[in-house]
């Protein structure tokens, strides 16, 4: 028979404590933030079996842990009683919503007293071990079908580079080559001087691209920042416009998409802005060779940096392109978008069943207490 009965009846939770005093670089217990290992330490506060939910920032991804740790005070450490399985907690943190709990208007955060008077079920000791068995029987399935999926998806991107490599193969040995610079109106860069001085929200401000927003031959529109439009006018030298294309400079150098007319007055922070010659190069043309295995090696002699390497203008101008006709470009063109949407269905499905995958991961665990598996 199960019990609903509140967590300050069935587990403690220990509140996390600044690190400083016991942080070691050569200590045997990790330190735990809301969201993982952020060092080690010679103490520890949380017993093994304990679960991590994070008390400010990330709070909706529990964390396992099966061994002594500490925690920092960005983080609880759910620790089960006498009467509770541990993963048994571990799952029921999985499947709650923790962002229910939120009162905060900035970042993300949770108080203990309120933690305190969540209701669970608590069914007999057999009965959590019998429902953590089968959550991980069918997490086990689960995950084997998602890793085979994952997989696909990087045999995908290996289709993708050889689809690229084959395209501009095949009219090397009659291209001439040329430095990008030759082939562009400009090369120049995007706002770097503190752009959050310019920021202000979605309704009244400009969307900015930042290397976010820049996906290879695709605009991701998503987590865009918006510039005032004093902010915009002051920095008229990095407004994009329909065929510009887009170089991310860090992260991963290189990716390149082309500006279409839904973002033509847009601006730009910190990626690179090519505008192409279109009597000389296609912008979709540029990008594709940008994008492709002779375009990334290219772009990986061009890094500059050692902490986290980037792709600057000068580095960019200097870069050679296979260049032949315009009319050999919308060939070239053509093959590679024909090819490549073949590419982009199948890499849809697969997004579609890892989504798929993850809804049915919380529908398991919903089941699992509410007594349905």
């Amino acid at each position: 028979m199960k019990h609903i009965m509140k967590w300050q009846d069935v587990l403690t939770i220990v509140s996390g404590k600044n690190q400083k005093a016991v942080a070691a670089s050569e200590g045997i217990y990790p330190i735990y933030g809301s969201g993982g290992i952020m060092g080690r330490a010679n103490k520890y506060l949380c017993e093994a079996g304990t679960t991590v939910v994070g008390r400010k920032g990330t709070i909706n991804k529990p964390i396992f842990v099966n061994e002594r740790f500490w925690n920092v005070d960005t983080a609880f450490g759910i620790s089960p009683g006498s009467n509770l399985n541990p993963k048994y907690l571990y799952y029921f943190c999985c499947l709650f919503n923790f962002k229910s709990l939120d009162k905060s208007t900035t970042i993300p955060s949770l108080a203990k007293r309120d933690l305190l008077n969540i209701e669970m079920p608590v069914p007999l000791l057999p009965e959590q071990k019998h429902i953590v068995a089968r959550i991980e029987e069918l997490f086990s399935q689960l995950d084997n079908g998602v890793e085979t999926l994952k997989k696909t998806k990087q045999q995908l991107a290996v289709y993708r580079q050889a689809v690229l490599k084959d395209a501009f193969d095949r009219i090397k040995n009659r291209s001439s080559l040329l430095p990008i610079k030759d082939v562009c109106k400009d090369i120049k860069v995007g706002i770097v001087i503190k752009p959050s001085q310019y920021y202000t929200d979605g309704s009244r401000g400009i969307k900015a691209f930042r290397s976010a927003n820049v996906r290879e031959f695709k605009v991701f529109d998503s987590d865009w920042v918006y510039l005032s439009k004093e902010g915009h006018e002051a920095n008229k030298r990095s407004e994009i416009h329909t065929g510009d294309v887009l170089i991310v400079r860090s992260g991963y150098p290189g990716t390149a998409c082309v500006v279409n007319e839904k973002y033509d007055g847009c601006n730009a922070i910190d990626i690179l802005i090519a505008v192409p010659d279109t009597k000389k190069v296609l912008p979709e043309y540029l990008c594709a060779y940008t994008n492709s295995p002779y375009g990334r090696k290219l772009v990986s002699e061009k890094k500059r940096g050692v902490a986290q390497a980037h792709l600057n203008v000068g580095g960019y101008s200097k870069m050679e392109i296979m260049l032949p006709t315009i009319e050999e470009q919308k060939e070239v063109v053509l093959s590679i978008e024909s090819r490549l949407s073949i590419y982009e269905e199948i890499s849809r499905t697969i997004d579609t069943a890892l989504q798929q995958a993850e809804a049915l991961r919380q529908s398991i665990l919903k089941k699992a207490f509410e007594g349905g598996l």
